[in-house]
């Protein structure tokens, strides 16, 4: 009999992220929203999840489909209501989920009362102090007060007709909060408190790196090529990743405290070296943090397996579960990414920007096999909505209905992130696939692909060879066995090209990304495949978990 798992359920826990524009729409409006997430519950339940994570919710001009939040206590009306939060968080609770939010806390919207009182009170004033108000330099101060670069295209810096400049390292739409300011540290306390008590069971946070400014906001340094460090080192930066940060998060850390459940944050947080990412999940600060250098890793087992090792020693040696990511709402979504031969490395501060022709079979096939060994690794999993249906990007949207702000700020030369934000294929042969109601009055803010009946969770449910019942069977066996979930793993040896690693009592994990046939071990049976196995040999570009 295995004995019961006292950790806290973080440790372990397989997230699933709701892109709640794209999950599913209950009100016929052609936006997904709070109603569609209640009326879905039954199928993340089915799935095997343990946890929710729903990007913004808040109050917003939608300049940047929610990461411009103009009220962090309400909720946008294209999504539902504050009461509407309350039931899902209840809804999903008794379906044995847990439901954690984003919290943008870099910037607002330049519609949040605060920035608006800014804007009114004009240059020197206090209320300017709780953003990054500057003068400009040069003649007149007609040049910004630095070089910094948005995230997003062009300045980081607007002018307003007043002469100040403000600083948004995002759209011009995001002003940028001053941290510096005891203003924006309470808010920001209290609106944890906020939700908090009205049950979520922690946060994510978004730019979680960001934050703190240098006092003197110095030009920033030439962003170097991934090829110009070598070994990857720390680079002192004006405004990423610094220091005083991890002050903010000790503080939020003791406000979680306060609530019974063991409510948990998880930070996005981009750092040059795995060592820097420990930092924000040491003892005392965050819960535990994005492991983008995972998701960022070729289908190569080199890489893989140094991203997988860095990730457990560095956050190991501060008591910190690993967590494992394959796509999400901002990047090209996996099966599209590993299924080019010549696809390059996706590297942090970059687009992916896709190479060579799409064979869509190899990249399914890795694709199936990168879960199950997602899935085997110790700590725990985020799954971003539709990759357990083997959605791929839609790389072929027409340009009249890009919405993401990268593709304005970048004149045009970069479609943004809305190929990956496609709203998910649910029942039926045409569009909406089921995303929305009968009566719907609007059809889908992002247009589906003619193609995807084969896709959708109806056509997949009860087939045991589609992606969707891959995951189900992996997550239930996952949940069931002793070895998996939080813990260590053993690397076994292995021929180049593929990987195996054990995981105690009586699991191995075995990954072929040769060429060749990889035959399993003596002795061995096969819990769960990507693939079938054929007398005893795992084929190229498959996963097998093995029970010995």
């Amino acid at each position: 009999m295995s004995v019961p798992d006292t950790s806290p359920w973080w440790r372990s826990a397989v997230i699933y992220q709701v892109y709640i524009r794209s999950f599913a729409d209950g009100d016929g409006d052609g936006v997904g929203d709070i109603a569609g997430i209640r009326s879905r519950l039954p199928y993340l339940k089915s799935l095997g999840v343990d946890a929710i994570w729903i990007n913004p919710w808040y109050k917003s001009p939608m300049a940047d489909h929610g990461y411009d939040v103009a009220d962090f206590r309400a909720i946008d009306g294209l999504f539902g209501t504050v009461a509407g939060a309350e039931q899902l968080i209840a809804e999903a609770h008794q379906q044995g989920i847990r439901v954690i939010p984003d919290l943008v806390p870099n910037h607002t919207s330049d519609q949040h009362v605060w920035f608006q009182a800014a804007l009114a009170a004009g240059p020197g004033s206090p209320e300017r102090e709780r953003y990054v108000f500057r003068a400009g330099r040069g003649e007149g101060g007609a040049l910004p007060p630095n070089n910094w670069v948005s995230e997003f295209g062009g300045p980081a810096w607007t002018r307003l007709p007043d002469g100040d400049w403000y600083l948004h390292l995002f759209a011009p739409q995001q002003p940028d909060l001053n941290w510096e300011h005891p203003d924006v540290h309470a808010e920001f306390e209290d609106i944890l408190r906020f939700w908090f008590g009205r049950g979520v069971d922690g946060f994510r946070i978004d730019v979680a790196h960001g934050l703190v400014k240098h006092p003197e906001l110095p030009d920033a340094p030439a962003r170097l090529d991934a090829a110009d460090q070598q070994p990857r080192q720390h680079i002192d930066h004006p405004h990423w990743d610094r220091d005083e940060v991890h002050d903010i998060y000790r503080a939020w850390r003791k406000v979680a405290d306060e609530f019974e459940g063991d409510r948990c944050f998880v930070a996005e947080a981009w750092a040059d070296t795995p060592e820097r990412l420990a930092a924000y999940v040491r003892e005392g600060a965050l819960h535990t943090a994005f492991n983008f250098d995972y998701l960022m890793a070729s289908w190569d087992p080199e890489e893989l397996r140094t991203a997988i090792d860095d990730s457990l020693t560095m956050l190991g040696a501060v008591g910190a579960p690993a967590t494992w990511v394959l796509s999400n709402h901002d990047v090209v979504r996996h099966p599209s990414r590993y299924g080019r031969s010549a696809a390059k490395r996706w590297v942090a501060g970059e687009r992916y920007a896709p190479v060579g022709p799409l064979d869509l079979d190899l990249g399914t096939r890795r694709a199936r096999a990168a879960a199950l060994l997602t899935l085997a690794l110790p700590g725990g999993a985020y799954i971003y909505q539709g990759e357990e249906l083997g959605l791929p990007e839609v790389e072929d949207l027409p340009e009249d209905v890009l919405q993401d702000p990268i593709w304005e700020r970048s004149g045009h030369t970069d479609a943004g992130r809305d190929s990956c934000r496609v709203p998910i294929p649910w029942a039926g042969q045409h569009p909406p696939y089921g995303f929305s109601p009968d009566h719907a009055t609007a059809t889908p803010w992002l247009p589906q692909p003619v193609g995807w009946s084969g896709f959708t969770v109806e056509a997949q449910t009860g087939d045991p060879a589609s992606v969707l019942e891959l995951y189900r069977t992996a997550l239930r066996l996952r949940r069931a066995h002793p070895a998996l979930g939080d813990g260590t793993l053993t690397w076994l040896d292995t021929p180049p090209g593929v990987l195996a690693f054990r995981r105690d009592p009586g699991f191995v994990c075995v990954v072929n990304l040769s060429a060749a046939p990889y035959p399993l071990p003596d002795g061995s049976s096969v819990l769960l495949g990507s693939a079938s196995v054929e007398d005893g040999l795992l084929a190229p570009d498959h996963t097998v978990w093995l029970d010995v």
